[in-house]
């Protein structure tokens, strides 16, 4: 049996203090490499901890909602968010630091940061191999528009997948972050790419809803899928499927490890023989898609019930109203 360990790094939210995030992720992976695993997965933006700063008063609008239901005060300007921490470029000693140790530990970091941009900064994962090559850097795709403080950010253009260099051969390896995992066309894009093993980074409530959509997209992707949620009360459950929904004829559980609310790192085992073995000859992933008659899904226009408004008032980016 050829198997890949994926380490779920299900950290306590730290602050963001670069140093001492560097330190702390330090420490994780090297818990990761001494129980065996080929990639340690950090969850989202570890670099600052996902922190920010929401200027005073700042209550929730309703620009998530359809204008109709807007009231006076959701209809006013948005307050801008500040992002604590400062933002990081690919090259940058923190990253440099984790590149190092992927080589030393001989095990894959996917490293998570803001990264700094033209414009607004990334929320950003890189994908360091054993040999401590940068071989993927991907941005979140699909930023929260509709709220602070992921309105202040720059989305991703793109789904990528690349060839990891792993003890047991390359395994095709993609990524996507928190709530790219809601949409079905992000693990789909990813699937079409080449993807085994995708890594998900996350920082939110990982609930029943959003637990089972994760179970879907492994499942109808015949994809191995790994998310690595911030460790405390309401959150956790850090998790991990093998994408094989049936053998030897019957129905099977997909989830390799679930994790609860403790920090901890929580080792997910893919057996690559099988899954392989499994997209040879199963009908899901790409197998059986009819994409003439998908034109709608690359539409750009957004019609009701579905108008919303992105932070200065028009249309989300990338879409159009009617």
């Amino acid at each position: 049996m050829t198997t890949l360990t994926v380490a779920l790094l299900q950290l306590a939210p730290p602050g963001p203090e670069l140093s001492v995030n560097l330190a702390l992720g330090e420490a994780a992976c090297r818990r990761a490499g001494a129980m065996g695993a080929d990639i340690a997965l950090f969850p989202e933006m570890w670099s600052n901890g996902y922190s920010c700063s929401v200027p005073d008063g700042f209550a929730r609008g309703d620009r998530y909602r359809h204008p109709s239901l807007w009231d006076e005060a959701s209809a006013a300007p948005r307050p801008r968010a500040v992002w604590l921490g400062e933002p990081i470029t690919r090259d940058s000693p923190f990253v440099t630091r984790f590149r190092e140790l992927a080589a030393e530990l001989e095990m894959a970091i996917a490293l998570t940061y803001l990264e700094r941009w033209d414009g607004a900064p990334r929320n950003t994962l890189s994908l360091i191999d054993r040999h401590g090559r940068l071989v993927l850097t991907y941005a979140k795709v699909h930023t929260c528009v509709f709220d602070l403080p992921e309105a202040a950010l720059t989305p991703g253009e793109g789904f990528e997948v690349c060839a990891l260099d792993t003890a047991v051969g390359e395994v095709m390896t993609g990524a996507m972050i928190c709530y790219d995992r809601e949409f079905p066309e992000s693990a789909r894009a990813l699937m079409l790419a080449g993807a085994e093993i995708v890594l998900t980074p996350n920082a939110c409530e990982l609930e029943i809803n959003r637990l089972s959509q994760f179970r879907s997209r492994a499942g109808e992707n015949m994809t191995g899928m790994a998310m690595a949620n911030y460790a405390g009360p309401g959150w956790g459950h850090s998790v991990a499927h093998d994408g094989i929904a049936f053998a030897d004829g019957r129905s099977r559980d997909t989830l390799v490890v679930e994790a609860g609310e403790a920090a901890g790192v929580y080792p997910a085992v893919f057996d690559l023989d099988a899954l392989r073995d499994y997209r040879r000859r199963e009908t899901w992933g790409d197998a059986f898609r009819r994409p003439a008659a998908y034109r709608s899904l690359t539409g750009r226009e957004v019609r009701d019930p579905f108008v919303r408004l992105g932070l200065e008032g028009g249309p989300v980016p990338g879409r159009s109203l009617p």
